[in-house]
């Protein structure tokens, strides 16, 4: 199976019937408290458990399509559904996690672990508040495109004011025209910690 990126919505077909599964924030936010984080999460989908299977399909195609592809699951051996299913429902799974762009190239980080309830919480934050999304649209927007927009809007707020001294911090002069443009006074050194949170996801924080 090819991989699939995480702001790509995962094919997942069975018997000539196909739903597209979107790795959506709010899919994100709803699987990982259905069982109480993603390890149980994972051994109920590693046991095939219905309910759960069920749950994960409707999270990523939506009710109404989950429940038309369950129809024409349930009319057919459970065995053929399980073969032609579980990897593309691992896969959706995964694509759910964002990667910082610091992670992709030098791998684990050294910040401080930060539960993943609490990571999509602050990517709504971060695209609401931040970045001024309506919150339908970060909803729906993948944790993936949420990190890498904001990784994005940091990085054109630095060129635009300028990296701040680690020590001294924004200028007077700085912190008055985030006052006027409607940011935290502060916000340089806010970006900076809310990158350094970001990048504290790493491979053995995944799961």
């Amino acid at each position: 199976m090819k991989p699939q990126l995480a702001y790509d919505a995962i094919a997942l077909e069975y018997g000539g019937h196909t739903v597209f599964l979107r790795p959506s924030l709010r899919a994100a936010m709803h699987l990982e408290r259905l069982h109480g984080g993603f390890p149980e999460l994972l051994r109920k989908l590693e046991e095939f458990d219905t309910f759960t299977v069920w749950q994960i399909i409707g999270a990523g195609a939506g009710k109404s399509a989950a429940d038309t592809f369950c129809v024409h699951m349930a009319a057919n051996p459970l065995s053929g559904f399980v073969d032609a299913t579980h990897a593309a429902l691992f896969e959706f799974l995964t694509a759910l996690l964002p990667i910082h762009d610091d992670d992709r190239t030098k791998g684990s980080s050294n910040g401080p672990a930060l539960a993943w309830a609490d990571l999509f919480k602050q990517l709504y934050g971060y695209a609401t508040g931040w970045m001024g999304w309506p919150p339908e649209t970060a909803w729906n927007a993948t944790p993936q495109e949420i990190t890498d927009a904001f990784e994005a809007h940091m990085s054109k707020l630095m060129a635009i004011h300028g990296a701040p001294e680690e020590e001294q911090g924004p200028t007077e002069e700085h912190r008055q025209e985030n006052i006027e443009n409607g940011f935290d006074p502060e916000f340089d050194r806010a970006g900076l910690e809310s990158l350094r949170t970001l990048s504290a996801l790493r491979e053995g924080q995944m799961i």
